[in-house]
C-alpha cells in the first residue's frame, strides 16, 4: 500500500502547537510578564532568611526575628503574582501592593533579599499597573443578525412593491373618476363648459347698428337702390 492510497488522519494536532497556542492566548489576556516577575522576586525575600549559606567550611544561619516579616512578604508576592494572572480586573492593586511590598523588604527582609528581589519587584509592579487588554475582535455576525437582515430586506422589498402597485393604479382610478364625474370616454379629459354666445334683437324704434363699426378715414360702399339727388333734379 502506498502513501498515496492512504487515508489522511482527521483531527490530528500537534499536541507542541496545541500547548503553545493556549499558552499565547493565555499570555495575551492578562499582565503575565508583570505576574511573573512579582513571583520570582518573593522567592529571595522568602528564601534567605531560613537558608543556611555555606561558605567553605563556615555555615551561615540568618534566622532571626525579622524572619516572620521576610514569609509574610514573600508569601504575599507569590499571591499577588498569581492573582494577576487569574483575576487581571485587580492588577492595579497587585502591581501597587507588589511596589510597596518590595520596598518594604528593604529594611525588614536583608535589603530586599540582598538587592535580588528589588529590581523583579518594581519592574513586575509597574508592568501589572500599567498593562491593559487588547481589544476585542469584531464578532463575526450571528445567525440571528442574518435572519434580521433577511426580515428586513423582505420587508423593503414588500413595501417597494406596494409603491410600484400604488403607482400602478393610479391612472386608472384617474380613469373611472373621470368617467363618474361624466366624461364620454374612459381616456378622455373633461374640458371646462364654454358659454354659448347670446344674441341681442333689436328694440322696435332704434336704429339697428352695424354688427361692426368701421374704420375711421374708410369709404362706405354706395347702396344699388340709391340715386344721386343732383341727376334727380
Amino acid at each position: 500500500m502506498s502513501s498515496a492510497t492512504v487515508e489522511p488522519r482527521t483531527g490530528h494536532q500537534n499536541p507542541i502547537g496545541w500547548l503553545w497556542r493556549h499558552f499565547r492566548d493565555f499570555r495575551r489576556t492578562r499582565p503575565f510578564w508583570g505576574g511573573l516577575l512579582a513571583m520570582i522576586a518573593g522567592v529571595p525575600i522568602l528564601y534567605f532568611p531560613y537558608a543556611h549559606l555555606t561558605f567553605g567550611g563556615l555555615t551561615i544561619a540568618m534566622s532571626t526575628t525579622a524572619g516572620a516579616g521576610s514569609l509574610i512578604i514573600g508569601v504575599l508576592m507569590i499571591i499577588l503574582g498569581l492573582t494577576a494572572w487569574f483575576q487581571p480586573a485587580v492588577r492595579v492593586f497587585g502591581g501597587i501592593a507588589t511596589i510597596l511590598l518590595t520596598l518594604v523588604s528593604i529594611p525588614v527582609s536583608n535589603l530586599a533579599g540582598f538587592g535580588m528581589a528589588l529590581l523583579p519587584g518594581l519592574i513586575g509592579g509597574g508592568l501589572m499597573v500599567s498593562w491593559a487588554p487588547l481589544p476585542e475582535p469584531k464578532a463575526e455576525p450571528s445567525a440571528k443578525a442574518g435572519r434580521r437582515r433577511r426580515a428586513k430586506g423582505a420587508a423593503d422589498a414588500t413595501a417597494a412593491n406596494a409603491v410600484a402597485e400604488s403607482v400602478a393604479t393610479e391612472p386608472a382610478a384617474a380613469e373611472s373618476a373621470a368617467v363618474e364625474a361624466g366624461a364620454a370616454e374612459p381616456g378622455a379629459v373633461a374640458e371646462p363648459a364654454t358659454e354659448a354666445p347670446t344674441a341681442t334683437l333689436p328694440v322696435q324704434g332704434e336704429p339697428q347698428k352695424p354688427a361692426t363699426e368701421p374704420a375711421a378715414g374708410t369709404a362706405l360702399p354706395k347702396q344699388s337702390g340709391a340715386t344721386d339727388p343732383e341727376g334727380a333734379r
